[in-house]
């Protein structure tokens, strides 16, 4: 039977395995802790906290995926009241997992199992009533997932501008908490900020989503000399507020550090992996030959290498040439021997050369030279007459020129004639040799000019630290340079500075859920693959690639409509 076209017998399948599989996903979020762990940090003082805030991400991922995937295997004509009932029954079984756990936790003690299934759990996910009355907070859980699930279903009846605003307006208040809480110690936004922050960020994308497109148009339709001017007054705003961050405090300048250094590598790898195709997970090799060469060269523990060659005292901008010339050289020793492999053979040797640099420097053969285990220490700050970076903020501005100078190298040779080789190589080696490049020539280039901004990172780190030791350059570093690019985007010289902003910056905030922070990395790479595998801020063209069998109808405004009856 059909009534306007629409089959009135659902299948409601869809929805009830979303539902399961977030009851599951969000019942050991609770069982592992880190829910109660995160409700010590407030995101709305004094009414909400992280703990909170992570739940309701959960229920609303969740509730979206199932309203998305009924209106998927609906084709789009849904009636609007299976619309909010999809996600309303989404939300309920999410409760009723919760629910479950306080109903169990209070009849058994789970601690010897799970020892984070504590009373303080319980009255979160009862809302803070007493174990007296605890089937009213089983029944306030239940129905405030049902409650929930049916908003965000009722959300996805509204126009897809007006849905996105919302949205982006819900995602500021937490990220403006996390990062006012870490640059300017707060404890949560107020409820009055956190209405601003809403209002404005929903306002300003909603504005945007109407005269976003006229507003392209006119600066595309400007005169270049006023296009100029234009971009430049873009690129003296961003200037403004990369010089003013340091500005924060301490603690903040050694994050913005850290970021500056996995962009500096980002930008590198981003040459060898994402430009030409070599997948290199060694890299942390040349960013330990350049901190070991700016450390023998510099520090005065180890004179041997600095007075019986040179007879001199190398200052940090002495050695730092010879610490990027080593890392140079070392790319062109690893890239030689390997120029007959691709793929994961690649991989595979690239990966031994990293530990074996790793290995040779805590041996003891060489500890009379570089400290071996003990590493190298009193490495001295950079000096510029009576300027004396010897703080996180001051050592900013110069991480901040490095990555310039690297930024401004990739994005000048992806458009030039080697840039296109490489691309090439990326594409396919043998086409591309049949095209007439030098395949030995073009590798050996790549690892050069990737090893180079590695070293220079490298030379960074050790001046930052002021010490170094072997175990400080492990497979994780080229893990982690490899996921920057990955998440920012192959190819994409923004996609590296936003990458490592997400999985660095933002870890580094949220220091004190170390314990979670290898947990929550690996679920936002999942998350990540399944939804944008090209990437936040992908390169065009491996965007077209990955995109090109999806086909979208638009409509005049932009916006993508979702047909749902009445």
């Amino acid at each position: 039977m059909q009534t306007r076209g629409v089959n009135t017998r659902l299948d409601l399948s869809p929805a009830i395995r979303i539902g399961l599989i977030g009851g599951i996903v969000t019942l050991l979020m609770c069982l592992i802790g880190i829910v109660e762990v995160s409700d010590v940090r407030a995101v709305i003082y004094p009414f909400l906290s992280l703990g909170d805030t992570l739940l309701l991400i959960a229920y609303m991922l969740f509730c979206s995926m199932a309203v998305q995937r009924m209106l998927a295997t609906s084709g789009g004509k849904l009636p609007r009241l299976w619309v909010v009932g999809s996600g309303a029954l989404a939300g309920l079984l999410i409760s009723a997992f919760l629910a479950g756990l306080v109903l169990i936790g209070n009849w058994i003690d789970l601690r010897p199992v799970f020892i984070r299934a504590s009373p303080q759990l319980y009255a979160l996910l009862t809302f803070g009533l007493s174990p007296d009355n605890l089937m009213l907070g089983i029944i306030a859980n239940l129905l405030f997932g049902l409650a929930l699930g049916a908003l965000v279903g009722a959300v996805y009846l509204l126009p897809e501008r007006l849905r996105r605003a919302l949205v982006l307006g819900l995602a500021l208040i937490p990220l403006f908490s996390i990062l006012g809480s870490a640059f300017f110690a707060q404890r949560g936004l107020s409820p009055l900020a956190a209405l601003i922050v809403f209002v404005v960020g929903a306002g300003a994308s909603y504005l945007w989503g109407g005269v976003g497109g006229t507003v392209k148009q006119r600066i595309a339709s400007l005169p270049p000399a006023r296009q100029r001017a234009y971009k430049v007054g873009q690129l003296v705003l961003m200037a403004l507020v990369v010089l003013l961050l340091p500005l924060s405090g301490p603690y903040p300048s050694q994050v913005l550090d850290l970021v500056g250094l996995y962009v500096l590598m980002g930008l590198g790898l981003n040459i060898v992996v994402g430009f030409a195709g070599l997948l290199d997970l060694g890299y942390v090799a040349f960013f330990a030959l350049g901190a070991y060469t700016m450390g023998i060269l510099t520090s005065p523990e180890i004179q041997w290498a600095t007075v019986q060659w040179f007879g001199v005292t190398f200052t940090f901008w002495m050695a730092l040439p010879f610490a990027v010339l080593v890392a140079i050289l070392a790319g062109i020793i690893l890239g030689v021997p390997v120029l007959g492999m691709r793929g994961d053979y690649l991989a595979i040797v690239t990966l031994g050369f990293g530990e074996i640099i790793r290995i040779v420097a805590l041996s003891d053969w060489l500890k009379p030279y570089i400290g071996g285990s003990n590493g190298i220490t009193r490495i001295p700050r950079p000096v510029i007459g009576p300027i004396d970076f010897n703080s996180p903020g001051s050592l900013y501005y110069l991480i901040v020129i490095g990555c310039l100078l690297a930024a401004f190298v990739a994005v000048r040779v992806k458009d030039s004639r080697l840039g296109r080789a490489w691309m090439a190589l990326r594409e396919d080696e043998d086409v591309a040799q049949a095209m007439g490049i030098d395949l030995v020539k073009t590798k050996l280039l790549a690892f050069a000019t990737g090893a180079a901004f590695s070293g220079l990172g490298g030379a960074f780190f050790a001046t930052m630290i002021g010490s170094i030791y072997p175990h400080s350059f492990t497979l994780m570093i080229s893990i982690n340079a490899l996921c920057v690019i990955i998440v920012g985007g192959m190819g994409s010289v923004p996609g590296v500075l936003l990458g490592a902003a997400v999985l660095v910056g933002l870890p580094e905030i949220l220091r004190e859920f170390s314990e979670y922070r290898l947990l929550l990395f690996g679920a936002a790479l999942v998350l990540m693959m399944l939804t944008r595998p090209e990437g936040l801020l992908p390169e065009a063209r491996r965007k077209l690639e990955l995109h090109e069998a999806e086909a979208e109808t638009p409509d005049e405004s932009g916006d993508k409509q979702i047909t749902v009856p009445a």
